[in-house]
């Protein structure tokens, strides 16, 4: 029993761990969203004629420009790609038996392993989110429009974050007391 209630403090340390892991892939993703946006929004300026001036001399401009565009879209939405499967995460189970066992009047693997389900359960709702979000970006750079891209920047950022202090709070109940 007590190697299983090792297991399970290992399990959240490594929450606790993946917490600083989670915030850094928030900040890059909202940075890959935020470039992303910035093509998209310049794709129908860059299709507009009229806005290379004495450039239309150069051969193709309009063309190698746009091309080059597309390309850096691309790169940052295989970055992104990158960085949501860097988000999404496993899975927590164990044993019914197991998870009932008690160490005298410490509390059962089950009641640790609540709050640690909890905390998966909302990782899990957030990577839901932003892989909608992530996903919906390549249809607007067909149909760009500033209102919708200020929107799912908008979600990306306010989004329901884990919070931090739940975390924390879960992984202080379990180890200030060692009950697990």
């Amino acid at each position: 029993m007590e190697g299983m209630v090792k297991k399970y403090q290992q399990k959240f340390r490594k929450v606790k761990d993946e917490m600083s892991r989670w915030d850094e892939l928030q900040s890059r993703l909202l940075s890959q969203f935020r470039n992303a946006s910035s093509i998209i929004e310049r794709l129908q300026l860059i299709q507009n004629p009229k806005n290379y001036g004495a450039l239309k001399c150069v051969g193709s401009i309009e063309d190698m420009v746009l091309r080059k565009q597309m390309e850096s879209l691309e790169n940052i939405l295989l970055s992104m790609d990158k960085t949501m499967h860097l988000v999404k995460g496993g899975s927590v189970q164990a044993a019914p038996k197991q998870l009932q066992q008690r160490i005298g009047i410490k509390p059962c693997l089950a009641d640790c392993l609540e709050g640690l389900i909890h905390v998966y359960e909302m990782h899990q709702s957030e990577y839901l989110l932003k892989s909608s979000i992530v996903s919906a970006l390549p249809v607007l750079a067909l149909k760009p429009s500033g209102s919708d891209l200020g929107a799912l920047q908008q979600l990306l950022v306010d989004q329901p974050n884990i919070p931090r202090e739940e975390v924390q709070l879960i992984y202080d109940i379990v180890f200030a007391e060692e009950i697990c």
